[in-house]
């Protein structure tokens, strides 16, 4: 047993009062937003610590991953069943029910994994038993915690216990602050967003020449990106105000309110490359997948990778052109770097590095506007304004390269 487990269970863990509070606080919060369709949280929450207490720590995650996919599954497909074949309105609740159901997929599987693992003990190897019960808590309340019940980023367990650890034996400082500067970089982002929006709707795509069809998804992806930063941003305050955050990013940084964080706007933005995009755009997402599927996977990891994400997002049709391009245009993306860079000059490199921002901005707008909109009518607009054509030539770059590498 490690070091870093043994002090998640030692005794300086915080007061049986702040588990029950963030616990309570989600219960509360899912009842209010959701109605009836909370239940769909709380099935999952209760089987998870049934299997918990009852599987064996390495078949753990074996027996979570499948029931809670087949669970959120069920639900994806209802939606798809009343949305296209009934053709009737679906709840606005069993949307937000299903939303926080992947994101409760998302904790429950990291939790499972650390089972599995060994990274966590689980709490039937605790003694006596009035201990094994107590180890449940910290457990529940991390997937019930109300700070990351509607969104925000994913926190590991043996974080968030350290957390809370820290809560109560040392608090951290004054969070407001924080919160305040980060709500402050929402408002202007909120700002171009309605300015977007409003240029958007006074121009039709389709009536104009490529050139501006194409500033037009690339405005349309802009505003469902911005939208993302401004959820991120508001989960994080959510977080700090909590306490909840105050951790060095990387190893080395200073402490600071910026250690629960899915991603900056500037730094996400700035990538240059379809692979580095990826890496950072919904950061905590991306290492919960890199971890779950990625290294897991012996053979294709990357396409397994995308087409698990594919899996879980719902399988619109959108979400499958969208992920599928988007796994081809990074795998183009690390082919094309490996083959060019080596050969270019320093002077070559900025221009490679410059159109190759532009190309990712490119395909990103592309892949964001047919997830987003998930149905045809996102791959209609990217057929009629010929932006599509980006991602194409980025596929058939990769068979080219492939091809290159086989002769």
């Amino acid at each position: 047993m490690s070091s870093h487990t043994s002090r998640i269970f030692s005794s300086n863990t915080p007061k049986v009062e702040g588990y029950l509070f963030v616990s309570a606080g989600g219960c509360v919060l899912a009842v209010v937003t959701m109605g009836v369709y909370s239940s769909l949280l709380f099935a999952s929450a209760l089987v998870f610590v049934l299997l918990v207490v009852s599987v064996d720590a390495g078949r753990v995650h074996a027996w979570v991953f499948g029931i809670q996919m087949l669970w959120q599954t069920f639900w994806h497909l209802l939606i798809q069943y009343r949305e296209y074949y009934l053709q009737e309105p679906v709840s606005l609740r069993l949307f937000l029910a299903v939303s926080s159901l992947m994101l409760l997929t998302q904790r429950i599987t990291s939790l499972s994994m650390d089972l599995q693992e060994r990274r966590v003990r689980p709490p039937a190897a605790a003694a006596p038993q009035q201990e094994a019960r107590a180890a449940l808590l910290p457990l529940v309340s991390y997937i019930l915690n109300f700070t990351t019940l509607l969104g925000g980023p994913l926190c590991p367990y043996g974080r968030f216990v350290s957390l809370m650890t820290g809560i109560s034996a040392d608090p951290p400082p004054e969070p407001l602050r924080a919160v305040f500067l980060k709500l402050t970089q929402v408002l202007p982002m909120e700002l171009v967003r309605c300015l977007l929006v409003h240029l958007l709707n006074a121009c039709d795509p389709s009536a104009s020449g490529p050139l501006c069809g194409a500033a037009w998804v690339l405005a349309l992806g802009a505003v469902l990106r911005i939208q993302y930063y401004s959820h991120w941003r508001c989960s994080e305050c959510l977080n700090n105000a909590a306490g909840l955050g105050f951790w060095p990013r990387c190893p080395g940084d200073p402490p600071g309110w910026s250690g629960l964080s899915d991603g900056d706007f500037w730094s996400v933005e700035a990538s240059s490359r379809m692979s580095q995009f990826a890496r950072r755009w919904n950061a905590t997402t991306a290492s919960w997948l890199r971890r779950l599927v990625y290294a897991r996977c012996k053979r294709f990891p990357l396409l397994a990778t995308f087409s698990f994400s594919l899996w879980w997002h719902g399988c619109h049709l959108g979400h499958l052109v969208g992920m599928l391009t988007w796994a081809a245009t990074v795998t183009a993306d690390r082919h094309a770097h490996g083959l060019l860079q080596p050969k270019l000059s320093p002077a070559w490199r900025k221009v490679y590095a410059c159109l190759s921002w532009i190309n990712t901005q490119m395909n990103v707008a592309c892949i964001v506007t047919a997830v987003e909109l998930r149905s045809v009518s996102g791959l209609r607009l990217l057929s009629t304004t010929y932006v599509g054509l980006v991602p194409l030539f980025n596929i058939l770059l990769l068979l080219i390269l492939l091809k290159h590498n086989t002769v």
